[in-house]
């Protein structure tokens, strides 16, 4: 009689490397949808953070029948930096009971008594705070996480003023606009060239450093007029959009597309930190000597895009319609105005909030009409001299309309579509 085996089913090892190869694709082929699945959740969460400070500043407007002010705060009394903060608080100090952040105000409208260590300080910080770039004072190192986008991956470190990712718009025109022809004591200036009053004409976009807005100033409508932008924080990798090119009165005298010369041609999205180009002598410091045409990029820490949230100061708080979204940035020295780009980590472009508290995604491609032209304030050999650009119609096409309050412009196209 014959015996019968029983037979074990398995796989072999070819048909084992087969399903391991099998899922090995499957896996490649879905990890990006998942990675473009986070990145949309991200850019989800980052436009639920602007509708809610866009509420907030609709809810501030509705108490103080104004916006707040950016670059605003105590006046330099000259007891110390302690005691005032020089009237350079940012307009997101004020925004904060508006956003569900009444603890972090009522330490900052109150005096203060503690060292960033926990040891008491004597006399405490005043009322409103230091100066905003003061590291000994813990209300400005604290993250304020509706001031921060998802996607954004940069962080402070602890001993750090705390990062944002939102700026006010000022517009299309930058001349002296960073202190709005006031100085940090209050005091307007009468000079008829960058004065207060002279300065007025060239405060083009919904805020204006030292001022309040009113939504009735906004005379092109809520729904057509930026009112704040994404923006970077600078990495300190050469990112362009969140470095920031020095240019001393270049940044005005000459058009914007000027930056473009000073992007790395191998990396086009980094600037190129070859600070020879041309054959010129490198620049011997963030403002120094034998700059010429040749850039000086910033490098400090302290002094990038986005890196100081209760700074009021153009590099850290504000952004202009003139270059598109994720181009460059060129300010005239530490603190100063400039030219400085909307821009974020999403995909193609970034998020705007309109006056009327509509939140929209612009893409890189907007039209930003001639970059060739001098902005204005200055000169731009069309014979109308330095003030001929006043009350004109932006010439950065449909992206400097949109950043204008009250310059008549028609806009044609439908954003939030």
């Amino acid at each position: 009689m014959i015996q019968s085996r029983d037979r074990r089913a398995g796989f072999t090892l070819v048909e084992l490397l087969v399903v391991i190869a099998i899922i090995g694709i499957l896996v490649g082929l879905l990890l990006p949808a998942v990675q473009a699945a986070r990145e949309a959740a991200r850019r989800m969460s980052c436009s639920n953070n602007f509708k809610q400070i866009g509420l907030g500043l609709h809810n501030y407007h509705s108490t103080y029948k104004n916006l707040p002010m950016n670059a605003g705060g105590t006046y330099n009394t000259g007891s110390g930096g302690d005691f005032n903060n020089s009237h350079w608080l940012s307009w997101m100090v004020g925004t904060l009971p508006f956003i569900e952040q009444q603890g972090l105000w009522d330490q900052i409208s109150n005096p203060f008594g503690f060292n960033r260590d926990g040891s008491r300080k004597t006399p405490p910080f005043a009322a409103m705070g230091p100066r905003p770039w003061n590291e000994n004072y813990q209300p400005w190192l604290t993250q304020v996480p509706s001031y921060r986008c998802p996607s954004d991956p940069t962080q402070p470190v602890s001993n750090r003023v705390a990062f944002n990712n939102y700026s006010a718009c000022i517009g299309d025109a930058i001349f002296e606009q960073q202190h709005g022809g006031v100085n940090d004591q209050g005091v307007p200036s009468t000079s008829g060239t960058w004065g207060d009053e002279a300065g007025q004409r060239w405060a083009r976009g919904v805020f204006r450093a030292r001022h309040f807005t009113k939504f009735r100033d906004i005379k092109d409508g809520l729904s057509n007029t930026i009112m704040c932008g994404e923006n970077v924080v600078g990495d300190r990798t050469n990112l362009a959009k969140g470095t920031l090119i020095v240019r001393q009165n270049d940044v005005w005298d000459l058009p914007p597309n000027q930056g473009v010369q000073f992007m790395d041609p191998e990396r086009p999205q980094y600037v190129n930190t070859d600070t020879s180009i041309g054959g010129l002598p490198p620049c011997t410091g963030c403002c120094g000597s034998g700059m010429g045409p040749n850039p000086c990029f910033d490098q400090s820490a302290n002094h990038q895009r986005g890196r100081r949230w209760s700074d009021g100061r153009p590099m850290f708080s504000v952004f202009t319609t003139i270059t598109p979204p994720n181009s460059y940035n060129m300010q005239r020295w530490h603190g100063g105005g400039g030219v400085l780009c909307a821009s974020s980590f999403h995909q193609g472009g970034a998020h705007v909030l309109m006056a009327d508290g509509a939140v929209i995604f612009i893409t890189d491609s907007i039209e930003s009409g001639d970059q060739g032209h001098v902005p204005y304030g200055r000169d731009n050999g069309d014979g109308r001299g330095a003030n001929g650009g006043a009350g004109r119609e932006s010439p950065y096409g449909l992206w400097g309309a949109l950043g204008t309050k009250a310059s008549a412009e028609t806009i044609q196209e439908q954003l939030n579509q």
